[in-house]
């Protein structure tokens, strides 16, 4: 199977702990690859950098086969998830939508629903979309990613 870079797209503040779950459950990077998701401190740096968060998208996004986007409660209303996106397509990548409302923050337990950040496009039903819990993320998300790269031929 070939490896897959995966960009991580998600709300940081309000779905952190969901999405160290999600994205440690599978391991998406080549030995000595730079991970394909990042921590804040990373995106906080970006901000001061030339070109700000904008051109670390960019750079973060170039070399991925693939998008995913975690979305919660907020997740629909975050301006750089709708870069992110945007930038996927404009790329031609494969791209899939995971709802993570229910997987359970060990903090604040799990979630209100949130809206599919892909109806901002008009995208919802050219990518697929699957709910982490209800259709076994842990156990399929490899799958998923690899189907969505073959997709757009990535």
């Amino acid at each position: 199977m070939t490896v897959r870079r995966v960009f991580f797209s998600f709300h940081y503040e309000r779905d952190v702990r969901r999405i160290q779950q999600v994205r440690n459950s599978w391991v998406v990077r080549e030995k000595g690859a730079a991970p394909p998701f990042y921590d804040k401190a990373e995106f906080e740096e970006a901000k001061r950098r030339a070109g700000g968060i904008r051109a670390w998208i960019d750079e973060q996004i170039s070399g991925c086969s693939v998008t995913a986007i975690l979305f919660g409660y907020q997740t629909y209303d975050r301006e750089w998830v709708r870069y992110e996106i945007a930038k996927s397509v404009e790329r031609k990548m494969g791209i899939i939508a995971i709802d993570i409302h229910n997987v359970k923050d060990p903090v604040s337990g799990a979630d209100y629903a949130g809206r599919n950040p892909l109806e901002h496009f008009g995208l919802q039903r050219t990518y697929p979309s699957y709910d982490w819990v209800y259709d076994d993320g842990y156990a399929n998300i490899g799958t998923w990613i690899e189907n969505a790269a073959q997709a757009a031929n990535r």
